[in-house]
């Protein structure tokens, strides 16, 4: 007979032990153990010892707290133990908990500097404390302006990743920047130009995400779920409330569709509620600035449209002044192509929606406009992975767009983080 044990036998958790990790505290641990442990009321069997074990070690990875862990099960040597009580033990190497990175980027007429530093585990329940400094400059385009703008700002995170099932992360921060807009082009408008110069943003931020995809470029089911708010007015010259909020869900429709389509998945992504609200020193509605508007419009976005080139414009030249509000939704059709399910290039067609616009009389009308009056576009491309770089290369046509509306027909390229 072998020694294997029979998965049905009598077995139960007498402890669980977490060895090496002397910065984390207990309660948090409790946390992520105590919920795997099957009640004393279930029976319990070799089988679900493994179950819970495999569960307890997949959030402790989760955690991202640990270098290593490595399970263990040996018959208990608490006091009182049974034949088939088991203690757990996972041996785990803790992260550093001090990181400091510095990094220079440059390209296209744009270069960022940056130092950031990091303290993970601060309060020893996987909150992450970081700072960054920064200086960079950035080229603004819209049309007939061209603008440089120059930033200079910190900012201080601390970050709370919950690692349950259904939680997600928050991140509470602070930042002050630093903006200064010029390298104006004689042909930039009025508006574009009285927004030139300096100006200070001080403000507090919270952001919430909720990502369960199973990837999230090519995922099959999941959702990617995120809040973001800022309020501005803590010195500096920029007083407003920002929010945004934004959805993606991934869903295999038709497995198989042909012989050669394996995959056909929507990515439907949904970018809502993006809302500013400026507030003057007396509490009044004022003009936002330039730098804090919403910008709409380009191939990572609004597809088939030119970057920034949906929403309020100067009214005598072409020059995108950005929106108090705006909203965006996409759905696309991703496929594998022929015979090469593997590659880590896919096909899609992709139909888009969306709008920006200002505040003009009731933030209700300039709501309703915007709803009802949306740019679309539509079009077919190519979706290659280089990680995490997501590069896009589409063929398309706007359907509906307004006279304002900066668009592109044909092939557009698109390179970035984060698509519609």
């Amino acid at each position: 007979m072998g020694h294997d044990h029979d998965h049905d036998q009598h077995a139960r958790i007498a402890a669980v032990r977490i060895d090496g990790a002397k910065n984390t505290r207990r309660s948090f641990l409790a946390s992520l153990v105590y919920p795997h442990i099957p009640h004393h009321s279930t029976p319990s069997s070799f089988e679900s010892v493994l179950h819970a074990t495999r569960d307890i070690g997949h959030y402790l990875v989760q955690s991202d707290l640990f270098q290593s862990v490595h399970a263990l099960l040996q018959p208990s040597a608490e006091p009182g133990a049974k034949t088939g009580d088991i203690d757990i033990v996972f041996t785990t190497r803790e992260r550093p908990r001090f990181f400091l990175k510095t990094s220079t980027e440059v390209g296209n007429n744009e270069g960022n500097a940056s130092a950031t530093s990091r303290i993970r585990n601060v309060f020893g329940g996987a909150e992450t404390f970081e700072a960054n400094v920064s200086f960079g400059t950035k080229t603004r385009r819209s049309f007939h302006a061209t603008a440089t703008e120059t930033l200079r700002g910190a900012r201080a995170v601390i970050r709370v990743r919950a690692v349950g099932a259904h939680s997600g992360q928050h991140e509470f921060g602070y930042e002050a920047v630093l903006r200064h807009i010029g390298g104006l082009k004689p042909v930039a408008s009025l508006s574009v130009r009285r927004a030139a110069g300096t100006s200070m943003k001080s403000s507090l931020f919270h952001t919430w995400t909720r990502d369960t995809r199973d990837h999230p470029i090519f995922g099959s089911r999941g959702i990617r779920a995120h809040l973001r708010q800022e309020l501005a007015g803590l010195g500096g010259g920029a007083t407003f409330y920002k929010a945004e909020a934004g959805l993606h869900a991934s869903r295999v429709l038709h497995p198989g569709l042909v012989s050669w389509l394996l995959l056909l998945s929507p990515s439907l992504s949904r970018r809502t509620n993006g809302v500013l609200h400026s507030l003057g020193s007396d509490g009044t509605a004022s003009e936002p600035t330039l730098s804090d508007r919403f910008q709409l419009g380009g191939p990572t976005n609004m597809r088939m449209f030119r970057a920034n080139g949906l929403g309020p414009r100067d009214a005598v030249r072409p020059d995108s002044l950005g929106g108090d509000l705006f909203w965006a939704a996409g759905a696309s059709l991703i496929t594998h192509l022929p015979h090469k399910p593997h590659w880590p290039v896919k096909a899609q067609a992709f139909l888009n929606a969306g709008e920006g616009a200002g505040v003009c009389s009731t933030l209700r009308s300039s709501i309703a406009a915007a709803l009802t009056q949306p740019s679309v576009s539509a079009g077919v491309g190519l979706i290659y992975l280089f990680d995490p770089v997501r590069v896009e290369l589409n063929f398309g046509v706007p359907l509906a767009a307004r006279a304002s509306d900066g668009t592109r027909r044909g092939v557009q390229v698109g390179i970035g983080l984060e698509f519609l």
